[in-house]
């Protein structure tokens, strides 16, 4: 029996090894990421207070191209589209930048649907139009960027949790969710189209875009495209040294 005593000795006192181990690399792993936290965080806090300093669009630019395009082509939006593309190329402070391949998409994201085209996407920023003619509703989602929709066409609502009415933004007006903020939105039937410019962190917006794709149409084609478009635009303008 003592031969068989000390065996069992030694599986116990082995399996106090194996759980020590564990939790020394669990510690080890805890370590590595406070370290690892407490080097990024500065620099994210840093970029964060600066970030103003990557950006190559102007918020009134945007604004006045989208209203003189409304103003010379009324309900067209394929010529609104053109004009605002067209204008900005022009501008040589930010035609680098500008994307005149109009390469439709679909879109789903938070339970809507519509299309959109890249006109510039980068770390700090994307300007998109975004629509669709038949008309949606859904979600905002919660974004690490302000965004700026321009409305050249149609009408977009928007509802915030407590209001009795909702926010109606019309051909002109501009429709500012910030950093953070959540709201319900809808294109009635009829349709929308709108100039869309999100400034901030961008990246952390794509799960977003991307959720409904994996989770719910499964539709891998457009999932494809959406992932070529985006990173095409956004490692050519990190080739130019846009951030």
């Amino acid at each position: 029996m003592a031969p068989k005593s000390s065996s069992s000795q030694k599986g116990g006192s082995g399996g106090c090894g194996c759980t020590r181990k564990a939790t020394a690399g669990m510690s080890c792993l805890l370590k590595f990421f406070a370290v690892l936290l407490g080097v990024l965080a500065p620099i994210f806090y840093a970029l964060d207070r600066n970030l103003d300093r990557f950006y190559v669009f102007e918020l009134d630019q945007l604004r006045e191209v989208s209203a003189r395009g409304i103003a010379l082509h009324g309900n067209d939006t394929r010529a609104i589209v053109q004009h605002i593309v067209g204008e900005l190329k022009t501008d040589a402070r930010v035609s680098s930048y500008v994307n005149t391949n109009e390469d439709w998409v679909f879109n789903n994201a938070g339970g809507a649907m519509g299309a959109m085209y890249i006109i510039h996407a980068s770390i700090t920023e994307y300007l998109i139009i975004f629509g669709t003619a038949i008309g949606t509703e859904g979600h905002t989602g919660r974004h690490t960027a302000d965004d700026y929709f321009h409305i050249l066409t149609g009408t977009q609502m928007a509802y915030v949790p407590g209001q009795y009415a909702p926010e109606i933004y019309t051909p002109g007006s501009v429709h500012h969710l910030r950093r953070g903020d959540v709201k319900q939105y809808k294109m009635p039937d009829g349709g929308c189209f709108a100039l869309e410019y999100a400034r901030g962190w961008i990246p952390p917006m794509l799960f977003f875009g991307f959720a409904d794709g994996l989770s719910s149409t499964l539709d891998v084609p457009t999932l494809w495209k959406t992932t070529w478009l985006t990173a095409k635009e956004m490692l050519g303008n990190l080739a130019l040294g846009k951030f």
